[in-house]
């Protein structure tokens, strides 16, 4: 009784304001005018899960999907070559993906111990794999077992859990908002291969239905609809259902994956994918990526193929600072655990946001997004991922040439901007275009007392307290505060 009191509440303080309870057609132009859920703009940060049947071989080449497990092994694509004789070796030429599924135990899952480490990386809400493209199911979905013509579901074979549930209770106890990942196809679904149609109408659709109502998801993260038009997926039809008659018709918050032509047109929030994100919020937005670069978990990923936690810190404040959200994945392991390193990074981030979260969380983009205060970058660096994190991994490093690259990062809230330094700026840091008014308190986010802020000319510049290495509040990046201040444009 006290956790179903705690999901309804957890629902009622999700919900989107401003959200119209009139009916929304099944054509795009209705749809898309459906606003985004208000909680969505707020929470900034989000935990990935990819943990399924693949979670057994937990193999991939590095810089390759370990998820896509069982499409890699069979595909004949030469840039796939190492799967198929890596899983021979390992397994047995004739061993069926398949049967990977009694394997997948799950005898050391605790939703509860999952939930706490999510609550203190400072994460908002949490988005779990209902089924991935091979279209096992972690809740117990019928429609998988049925066309399948086999145990294919979490609660049938391996774990005979409701993990989707169990999760979905634990992480809404904690305070969290809970959404799913939903695959639209499935690669070797006989139905899928047989009849496309049927496989819409007769699966995918009430499969959706019910998850959807079973676990009243605040969030959809759709994915695989690239293999049809929407309208082969009958994704207008589904998602005038989610908006007009489901029981998260208020707060559900949909991505835009819902046909081949919809990433960036059609839908909720926009996604990007290991990528740079966009370049201001005019739109909703969320990047997603794992800690190395597979989602699932891959073993054959070491230390050095994880970004640090200090280039994840400022891959969050850099999102942000531009008005997307970042979706940071885990990968569990078949049994349950997550694996410490994992869990490290975000603890590690957790502590970050304990002192510095105000500037993160519940904040909008200043006019300005981030100030290069030495050294010329280019400006393609929205654009280009590489180019991107090159310049993230220089943020307050010694180049080669011995200047020091500093970058300012604005956030801002009603009344008060935020400016964040990657890296400790130094006893001054200099900033430009910022209005502050006379008087104005301005303030190191972890430190007590007001900082001194002199003009001189058209920068502004802050003394910084005379802190020793282990005195600084925080590590990473540093966060001022100043009440009334804006940037100009």
């Amino acid at each position: 009784m006290k956790i179903k009191t705690l999901v309804a509440l957890s629902l009622l303080l999700t919900a989107g304001a401003n959200v119209p309870a009139a009916p929304y057609e099944p054509k795009w132009e209705s749809l898309d005018r459906r606003p985004t859920p208000a909680w969505f703009g707020e929470a900034k940060f989000g935990i990935f899960i990819h943990w399924g049947v693949y979670s057994v071989p937990a193999w991939a080449p590095v810089g390759q999907y370990a998820e896509w497990y069982w499409q890699c092994v069979l595909s004949k694509d030469p840039k796939k070559a190492a799967w198929r004789p890596y899983h021979e070796a390992t397994f047995g030429a004739g061993f069926d993906y398949r049967d990977f599924a009694p394997q997948f135990r799950a005898e050391l899952f605790k939703p509860e111990q999952w939930a706490d480490v999510f609550a203190r990386s400072g994460a908002k809400y949490v988005v779990l794999t209902s089924k991935h493209h091979d279209g096992f199911a972690l809740w117990p979905s019928t429609e998988a077992s049925r066309t399948w013509g086999r145990p294919w579901n979490a609660v049938e074979t391996g774990p005979k859990r409701d993990l989707l549930g169990d999760l979905a209770d634990a992480t809404r106890a904690r305070g969290l908002t809970f959404g799913i990942y939903f695959s639209y196809y499935e690669w070797f679904n006989p139905l899928w291969l047989s009849d496309r149609k049927r496989f819409v109408d007769e699966h995918m659709i009430p499969q959706f239905k019910d998850v959807v109502t079973r676990y009243r998801p605040s969030l959809i993260f759709n994915d695989g609809e690239w293999e049809m038009p929407s309208a082969g997926w009958r994704s207008e039809e589904l998602l005038a259902w989610l908006f007009n008659e489901s029981p998260v018709r208020d707060e559900v918050v949909v991505n835009d994956r819902w046909g081949g032509e919809t990433r960036h047109k059609h839908g909720g929030y926009w996604t990007t994918e290991y990528a740079a994100g966009l370049a201001d919020g005019s739109h909703p937005w969320e990047e997603n990526r794992g800690m190395g670069h597979s989602y699932g978990l891959n073993r054959a990923e070491r230390a050095e193929d994880y970004r640090s936690t200090r280039e994840l810190v400022l891959l969050l404040i850099d999102t942000v600072s531009r008005g997307g959200n970042l979706l940071l994945d885990i990968g569990p392991a078949a049994d349950g655990t997550i694996p410490p390193l994992m869990e490290q990074r975000l603890l590690e981030i957790g502590d970050w946001l304990r002192v510095n979260g105000e500037a993160i969380h519940g904040t909008r983009p200043a006019a300005r997004a981030a100030q290069w205060t030495e050294g010329k970058r280019p400006e393609q660096a929205y654009g280009d991922y590489q180019v991107r994190y090159e310049l993230l991994e220089q943020v307050g490093q010694q180049p080669r040439d011995g200047r020091a690259v500093k970058q300012v990062f604005f956030t801002q809230k009603p009344g008060t901007l935020y400016a964040i330094t990657a890296g400790w700026p130094g006893r001054t840091l200099t900033l430009h275009d910022v209005d502050l008014p006379a008087g104005a308190s301005v303030t190191l986010l972890g430190v007590s007392g007001e900082l001194k802020v002199e003009r001189r000319g058209a920068a502004l510049v802050v003394t910084l307290p005379d802190l020793g290495p282990d005195e600084a509040p925080s590590r990473y990046a540093h966060v001022l505060k100043l009440p009334g201040a804006t940037v100009k444009r």
